[in-house]
């Protein structure tokens, strides 16, 4: 019999639509070209004992490239992905510059091309919109609510809508938050943070921006508040998506006592009771994704006063390695995780080749070993920031990761910078459906 295939995954619990199946994958040309079946490859991987998922897309990350990329760069910030079992970043447009317009997205391109070790997408900042959907971004934003008048942001997001591109919000309303801050600044306990960005500043953006637009996504729910305009929302028919981070899942106010301003973030970390809204709206799908918004700084910037410490925490390698010990404790089924970490945010963001395990689609795996448990250790993750939130904590790291057929994660980092290749499109203006 000739050699058919290029590489087959053998003998691995493989998720698939229609549940988990004892079943080969082969895969020729980066993708999968069959599932089951008699045939022969080249190369020969067993997954014996193994859970074989299709690779996560973080739709949400900031990898600090071009700049202030000290913090992280492409080559960095990939390699943790890899190293997490995310096979696709869709990276956010607040790098310096902003990558605002078609001459800073090819700037952006550019580097990424070069040194990124995953798939990737760009997003594009309310700037030149019909540029940057021409150019080929995934989507408009984040968009930081708390940045722009009533008016600016009512015109961003009628400008998006117009050119066929889906808008992604950080909702927190900055009148708010300036009304709060300023009666606060005499604190500088961390929990005051919280309370200078209160839930409402969520709730009243997101009803904002929702009567804008009839179609939005809503990056990093914070509060029970939040999740229930958003369950509204698509009860009354809205094309509203949403997203949760493991830090808003996992931690919350209480945690400040230990980690201090190393937990400052946007939106901030709040109740037991958010948490558990949160959870819950995840479970049911309310909350349609799961997105890190690993936005890495350096411990020495963290630690400062509360007020001057940059915003941000990294979770781009820890996400999934969490959210896998997190099905382990039953705390969320199997089906629902990869279905928020793969499946829908290929769905929503128009990833076509990526998402899940099929005939046709691109060959990205991520190798489990369910049993293998570990702590979190920043001394062992990727990326430039050094640090983790998530120290000490259990994990289910994975065994490999492998994009578009290649290995690029199996203990090691094992592709160089370069290997990634930008998954956007350039478009020309669409009727939004």
């Amino acid at each position: 019999m000739d050699i058919n295939f290029d590489l087959v995954v053998k003998n691995g619990r493989v998720f698939t639509a229609d549940g988990q199946m004892s079943i080969d994958i082969w895969i020729k040309d980066e993708r999968i070209a069959a599932m089951g079946g008699d045939h022969r490859a080249e190369e020969r991987i067993d997954a014996r004992g193994m859970l074989v998922l299709p690779g996560a897309i973080d739709a949400h990350v900031h990898f600090r490239d071009p700049g202030p990329n000290y913090k992280e760069d492409w080559a960095s910030g990939s390699a943790a992905a890899a190293a997490g079992g995310v096979t696709t970043v869709i990276d956010q447009p607040n790098t310096s510059p902003r990558t605002h317009d078609a001459h800073t997205f090819a700037k952006k391109l550019d580097i990424a091309s070069h040194r990124s070790r995953i798939d990737f997408c760009l997003n594009g900042g309310p700037g030149n919109i019909n540029e940057l959907a021409a150019a080929g971004a995934a989507a408009i934003g984040e968009i930081f609510s708390y940045e722009h008048s009533d008016e600016q942001l009512q015109k961003i997001l009628e400008e998006a809508e117009q050119a066929g591109m889906l808008a992604t919000l950080h909702a927190e309303d900055g009148l708010i938050i300036k009304e709060k801050t300023a009666s606060l600044l005499s604190r500088h306990d961390a929990e005051v943070y919280s309370q200078a960005r209160p839930a409402a500043a969520e709730v009243v953006a997101i009803d904002k921006c929702l009567g804008w637009t009839s179609r939005l996504h809503i990056c990093h729910l914070s509060s029970a508040q939040g999740l229930e305009r958003v369950a509204k929302a698509k009860r009354d028919g809205k094309k509203v998506t949403s997203e949760a981070t493991p830090h808003h899942l996992f931690l919350n106010i209480k945690d400040y006592k230990k980690q201090g301003s190393y937990l400052k973030m946007n939106p901030p970390l709040r109740s037991q009771a958010d948490n558990d809204a949160l959870w819950q709206g995840l479970r049911c799908g309310t909350i349609d994704i799961l997105a890190s918004d690993h936005a890495p700084h350096l411990p020495e910037e963290k630690k400062e006063d509360i007020w001057e410490a940059p915003a941000g925490v990294p979770g781009v390698e820890t996400m999934l390695p969490m959210m896998l010990m997190a099905v382990k404790r039953n705390l969320i089924g199997l089906d629902r995780m990869v279905d928020a970490v793969a499946c829908r945010p290929a769905r929503i963001f128009g990833l076509v080749g990526k998402g899940s395990i099929e005939t046709g689609k691109d060959a990205d795996l991520v190798i489990v070993d369910p049993k293998s448990i570990s702590q979190i250790n920043a001394d062992r993750l990727h990326s430039r920031a050094d640090w983790t939130p998530f120290q000490g904590r259990d994990a289910i790291f994975p065994q490999m990761t492998m994009v578009r057929g290649n290995v690029v994660y199996d203990g090691d980092v094992s592709v160089s910078p370069g290997y990634g290749r930008f998954l956007g499109k350039p478009r020309i203006k669409q009727k939004v459906l």
